[in-house]
């Protein structure tokens, strides 16, 4: 299918691995664990005199790192990345990074990772030892950037969700962590510090999202989606996004910004763990393309459904969906489940050797995601 650019937002991306005594020794995507050396000086904010409670990097990066998963989404639209200077994005890839929020398989991401990716079946997520999942995004915010994935955690090795904070509390000089997949590279970790609040940042659609939590830590492509953590391994915001301002002396100063996890109470109530998964639904029926007439020909239409109430009647040849171009009923199948149910979105038919825009208002069908 050919491919439509969104562009949604750019900033710049950090370059960098080297902060404040932590060193990261890079492995390569689906190796077991990355290496990591790093200065054994406590970052947790317990008082001193309780120095069994007091936690190291390391220590964190080790109870924390194998709930921090590899995401990968298979595109049928290209989109912008904010992290996208060295090209997160490939073609028709997306990489990012995710957190689990519960044992039950429940993994909480960037929306812009797997915007453009299929509901179900074109996300997939790895954990350690390359442990691969096939994910079903069941819950999206585009507004706050924020995703869920689901996956099916049998016969996933022993793996603790990550706790989450409260991103009301931190303060500005608290210090913080990030464990992500940066450049696809397994789970890496860089420290730094909160080094400002109450920011705002633009989310994909254009929505300002509030509260943003600003630090001077490198992060970089494969970060989106991942955590940012507090001093004790808990979850204080979602690495999102990167920008890139010019200083004083003429050098670049770089700014990440997270997403406050409290942003995620609301997309992470939305999610039924009891049910099976609703996507996107359109209610046509196509029969294959003509040669001399390149589109989707439309067989049937659902009665009531959706395409039927907007319009599309049988023998219309859907040209553009979204403002995707289509070849077949299964780019348009594609296309539409990458939308979620309630959406709208412009389908142009040619009907009588005339183009026509339609407007089309989702419905939503169910199917039994990964685990179900």
């Amino acid at each position: 299918m050919r491919a439509l650019l969104k562009s949604h937002f750019v900033s710049a991306l950090l370059g960098g691995v080297v902060v404040g005594g932590a060193f990261v020794v890079f492995g390569v995507a689906g190796n077991s664990r990355t290496v990591t050396i790093i200065d054994q000086s406590p970052v947790s904010s317990v008082p001193a005199t309780d120095p069994a409670a007091r936690l190291t990097a390391h220590a964190i990066y080790e109870r924390d790192a194998p709930g921090v998963v590899f995401v990968r989404a298979r595109l049928l639209e290209q989109v912008a990345d904010p992290f996208d200077l060295f090209h997160a994005r490939e073609s028709d890839t997306s990489t990012g990074s995710g957190f689990l929020v519960d044992r039950r398989g429940d993994i909480l991401t960037n929306y812009h990772v797997i915007d453009g990716a299929a509901r179900s079946g074109g996300v997939t997520v790895e954990f350690e030892y390359d442990t691969i999942r096939d994910a079903s995004v069941v819950a999206v915010d585009p507004g706050s950037d924020l995703a869920v994935l689901r996956v099916n955690m049998h016969n996933v090795p022993p793996v603790h969700a990550l706790a989450l904070g409260d991103s009301t509390s931190v303060s500005v000089g608290d210090p913080t962590l990030a464990i992500g997949n940066p450049f696809g590279v397994d789970r890496t970790l860089t420290t730094g510090i909160v080094s400002a609040l109450q920011h705002q940042i633009q989310a994909t659609d254009g929505t300002v999202i509030d509260n943003v939590i600003q630090t001077d830590q490198p992060v970089a492509a494969g970060n989106s989606g991942g955590p940012l953590l507090d001093g004790e391994g808990r979850v204080i915001g979602i690495d999102s996004q990167v920008a890139t301002a010019p200083g004083p002396d003429g050098a670049a100063q770089r700014l990440a910004f997270a997403v406050p996890i409290d942003t995620a109470d609301t997309i992470l109530a939305r999610v039924d763990r009891e049910h099976a998964l609703k996507v996107a639904y359109l209610g046509v029926v196509g029969q294959p393309g003509h040669a001399e007439r390149a589109g989707a020909v439309v067989r049937s239409v659902d009665k009531d459904g959706p395409a039927a109430t907007a319009g599309i009647a049988p023998g219309d040849t859907i040209t553009r969906i979204g403002g995707v171009p289509v070849d077949s009923i299964d780019d348009v199948t594609g296309v539409v489940s990458t939308y979620s149910p309630g959406q709208t979105l412009v389908v142009q038919v040619r009907r009588d050797h005339q183009l026509r825009l339609l407007s089309v208002v989702l419905g939503s069908r169910t199917v039994v995601p990964p685990g179900q």
